[in-house]
């Protein structure tokens, strides 16, 4: 097992990382899921259960990139009524934009086990920067021989930067559907070198 660990990760500057290489994500193990408000009051959680992509860890960890696309209409968020508003073209509009992708531009690690991916997020064809707070939760060995290593990650998005800007005021004041909507992700990916 030693010696399998070794292969998979290495220590930089006093932290143990995935070693340098391709590291594919597994579908069945990548949650990207986000929070908004609803009434401005009560959270309303969702993800999407299409997510593939690929993180190439650099030699130097700092060269480290993500590409992920993420299909639309997977979304599900508890309610099919609401999961077919979601694709409707008031929001996601998945006939005309089906995918979503993220592409990292930069990569800072901070502390230890965490970073800061810098990135440019594309949704109904456009795109925006989004950082990311990203943290490698750590490795292990699959009961097949694969080495996984698993990250998760942070961050927020105005929803209405991406042209979703559907909405209803209320009549106490404020908006029905909340601007700002956290990203909350999960995935685990398998080393391909």
């Amino acid at each position: 097992m030693t010696a399998q660990l070794t292969a998979a990760t290495r220590t930089v500057a006093g932290t143990t990382l995935p070693a340098a290489g391709t590291w594919q994500l597994d579908p069945g193990h990548a949650d990207v899921a986000f929070v908004g408000r609803h009434f401005m009051l009560t959270k309303v959680r969702g993800r999407f259960t299409e997510v593939s992509g690929v993180v190439r860890i650099g030699d130097d960890p700092a060269g480290s990139t993500v590409e992920v696309t993420i299909g639309m209409a997977s979304v599900n968020s508890g309610s099919d009524v609401r999961d077919d508003h979601l694709r409707s073209a008031d929001l996601f509009d998945v006939e005309r934009w089906p995918v979503a992708t993220y592409r990292s531009t930069r990569v800072t690690w901070t502390a230890g086990d965490e970073a800061t991916v810098e990135g440019d997020l594309t949704i109904r064809g456009v795109t925006r920067p989004v950082p990311l707070a990203v943290r490698f939760v750590g490795y292990a060995l699959d009961p097949w021989g694969g080495h996984r290593a698993v990250f998760s990650a942070t961050g927020r998005v105005n929803r209405e930067e991406f042209g979703i800007t559907w909405n209803m005021a209320l009549e106490t004041g404020g908006i029905l559907v909340s601007r700002d909507v956290d990203l909350e992700i999960e995935v685990e990916s398998v080393r391909q070198d």
